[in-house]
């Protein structure tokens, strides 16, 4: 009976400690976006409803957790570019999708993130960058195939005001974002359509040009003592 019982309870233990996981990791998202990387941990605990102890059973340091939120974020937009493909029969509107559903995940917001934390040499990143990369660029090919997108863009032309549309201003949260995010993408998707109705000054924007002006890894500490302090 006894070992009945515990069998019982490992499933339940595991989804809470899944559930807890999903919860941290949003929460994180959330407050990196509304108040930088320098949140204090404990109230991404807080937000998330868990306790301290539980963020730090998962997460040992900061920087871990900035490492995970950012793979989650890139799996996410991956999966979502996927199935915008393979469920949207108009290629434009595949890009729409994709395009919009950036901002919910708050990409623009945890680019910065993405940038001051975390090493670019870093292989597991660069395997979900590459695949999100891939998948975002077999969009394009396919909405540029069927003459609904302008000739003269590449992927970075894309992603680079994708990223800039859904930074939320100074001082603001995600209200804001929400707010405007959506409607100045529109806005965006209107200038990718073919026929263009403009010439584009320089050339057209690749992943080499975005990895070239990318930033450096940060010389921040990963000291785990040292994030349990900084509250």
């Amino acid at each position: 009976m006894a070992g009945t019982a515990v069998q019982q309870r490992l499933p339940r233990q595991r989804a809470d400690a899944s559930r807890n996981f999903d919860r941290i990791i949003a929460a994180a998202g959330e407050l990196f976006v509304e108040r930088g990387a320098d949140v204090p941990l404990d109230e991404i605990a807080q937000r998330a409803g868990v306790g301290n102890a539980t963020l730090y059973r998962h997460f040992a340091n900061r920087r871990e957790l900035i490492r995970v939120v950012v793979l989650t974020l890139m799996s996410g937009l991956t999966d979502q570019a996927d199935r915008a493909l393979t469920e949207e029969p108009d290629p434009f509107e595949a890009l729409r999708r994709f395009v919009h559903i950036s901002a919910e995940l708050l990409i623009g917001g945890l680019c910065p993130v993405f940038s001051d934390w975390l090493d670019p040499a870093d292989p597991e990143l660069n395997v979900q960058r590459e695949r999100m990369e891939d998948a975002l660029e077999a969009i394009l090919r396919r909405a540029r195939e069927s003459g609904q997108l302008r000739p003269d863009v590449a992927i970075g032309d894309v992603i680079v005001p994708i990223v800039q549309l859904t930074r939320p201003m100074p001082g603001t949260g995600r209200a804001t974002l929400d707010r405007f995010a959506h409607r100045h993408l529109e806005i965006l998707l209107d200038g990718l359509r073919a026929p263009q109705r403009s010439v584009l000054p320089g050339c057209t924007v690749t992943l080499a040009d975005l990895r070239q002006a990318a930033c450096g890894p940060a010389q921040r500490g990963a000291d785990p003592s040292a994030e349990r302090g900084a509250r």
